[in-house]
């Protein structure tokens, strides 16, 4: 297993994985697949912006990817940072996620990051599209649930909850910038 960063070549490996949560699932609220022109333009946008985009490889085939950004934007929140992560269907209970997330705390760490949010779908009553293994994933990892919106998604003509979690990565002294 292999963790590196992301690259204009792996666009249209990274957006096959990101297609099938997009038609097939409520892990994501998005209901159109990108183009792979706009996915790229996103994994660039990450790259330039100086988070962290990391791919996960298995002999030599991207089984997964996982990025970070800025949390809401604003310069208060400069310590704080969004996570996302998606693995390929068939490749998951495999280490993939834990290996990709530990890649990026490390990177995120160095930057000065030190809480971590993840915006996870979170079902009403579990159905073929939406269940709860994101958020045990994430807990698994140390993350806590943090809030819940409720019926704020709708897709597969059914209302979703949305759920934030949280991980603190570092100390919060009151020396930092």
């Amino acid at each position: 297993m292999t963790i590196r960063t992301a690259t204009v070549d792996d666009v249209e490996r990274l957006l096959e994985i990101y297609a099938y949560y997009v038609e097939n699932t409520a892990i994501t609220f998005e209901c159109e697949t990108p183009s792979v022109g706009d996915f790229g333009r996103r994994i660039q946008a990450t790259l330039t912006s100086g988070y962290p985009y990391l791919v996960v490889e298995d002999e030599g085939s991207i089984q997964g990817y996982a990025y970070a950004g800025p949390f809401v934007g604003r310069e208060a929140y400069r310590h704080s940072c969004e996570l996302s992560i998606y693995l390929h269907h068939d490749a998951r209970k495999r280490g993939y996620g834990r290996a990709l997330y530990e890649a990026l705390e490390q990177r995120l760490e160095a930057m000065g990051i030190l809480n971590l949010y993840a915006c996870i779908g979170d079902p009403i009553e579990e159905d073929e599209y939406l269940t709860r293994n994101s958020e045990h994933f994430h807990a698994h990892l140390g993350f806590q649930k943090v809030g819940t919106f409720h019926k704020c998604g709708r897709k597969f003509d059914r209302w979703y909850n949305m759920i934030w979690m949280e991980k603190f990565i570092g100390t919060h002294d009151e020396a930092r910038g």
